[in-house]
């Protein structure tokens, strides 16, 4: 068992909600931790910049508001995703916010600062950082980072390509602490195979771009119920970062999927107003064949925490545990 800081060592349910650019929103952050599961957005989700405040304030007092009101069933903590790239020049506002608020979890992406991890440990606070690679997940501990989010192949928007049991077995070989494991991960069965290869949490996105709270559009939705893993498609053309993206958006915006372009990382932005890309092509992950319709987030934390139980029940009775 990792040792788990506070406030991720009594969740109600393993898994974390990956913050979804443009999409995630309190509404969905507030139906997931309602839900029993970390709910997360981006901070660049608000615009203009001092709208996050307004945010902020809005998932803390819906969340102490349910748990005076149901105090037999407390909520998962929330986490706000911080893009540490030059291009943010954000960051040091939405930061000051976060330490203000005293945001319980912070999700680093696309770089780790000694700073932004000291900000959030100056109130408590826990930070993940996503990870592609064991080395960089040396570099983000020996910066500071509390725990790690192991990216592997198949996950949803910016994804790296190693198996998850390799990259899971690697980083446990040296590091005892929080670890998430991101990657095609939508079922319940798929959340205990991430504890059993070594994992405490699972990261699921995509699967919440089809609920009823996520800031998407209807047809995306959509696609992701029609679609299955032989529709995504491995691309840095977007952001100069590789990610994954759903094929259908990339033929809606005049693109051919077999023979995408490839971008100069040098180029990479996430700052400002540059939305427009992350609007006509859909980020997606590899998991979604199970995903067969749009539900609300109560139901789907439901279902998979019915599959979860079943599947840790079919495990015991075939005698492996």
């Amino acid at each position: 068992m990792s040792r788990l800081p506070p406030p991720l060592n009594h969740l109600p349910f393993p898994v974390i909600g990956s913050p979804l650019f443009i999409i995630s929103t309190p509404k969905l952050v507030i139906a997931q931790c309602i839900a029993g599961v970390v709910g997360s957005m981006p901070a660049l989700n608000a615009r203009p910049a001092e709208q996050l405040e307004e945010w902020l304030i809005e998932i803390t007092e819906a969340l102490a508001a349910h748990d005076q009101a149901h105090p037999e069933q407390p909520v998962a903590p929330y986490a706000i995703n911080q893009i540490v790239h030059k291009s943010n020049d954000r960051l040091e506002h939405d930061m000051a916010m976060c330490v203000k608020h005293r945001v319980p979890i912070i999700i680093t992406s696309l770089g780790a600062r000694e700073d932004i991890n000291a900000a959030a440990h100056s109130y408590g606070g826990v930070v993940l950082h996503d990870v592609i690679n064991n080395k960089h997940a040396r570099k983000a501990i020996e910066k500071g980072a509390d725990g790690l989010i192991a990216v592997a192949a198949g996950a949803g928007g910016h994804a790296g390509v190693k198996s998850p049991f390799a990259l899971i077995q690697e980083i446990r070989q040296w590091f005892d602490g929080p670890l998430v494991l991101s990657g095609a991960i939508s079922t319940g069965d798929a959340v205990l195979a991430a504890q059993a290869a070594g994992a405490d949490f699972a990261y699921i996105g995509s699967a919440f771009i089809a609920t009823r709270e996520a800031r998407a559009s209807e047809a995306y939705k959509q696609a992701i119920v029609d679609s299955n893993s032989d529709d995504i498609v491995y691309s840095n053309l977007f952001t100069g970062v590789h990610g994954n993206y759903l094929a259908p958006s990339l033929r809606n915006a005049g693109l051919d999927p077999e023979h995408l372009p490839q971008s100069d990382p040098s180029k990479m932005n996430f700052g400002g107003d540059k939305t427009k890309a992350w609007k006509d092509i859909w980020g997606c992950g590899q998991g979604i064949g199970s995903i067969t319709q749009v539900q609300s987030t109560a139901d789907y934390v439901a279902q998979l925490k019915r599959e979860y139980a079943a599947a840790r029940q079919r495990v015991l009775e075939n005698n492996y545990a």
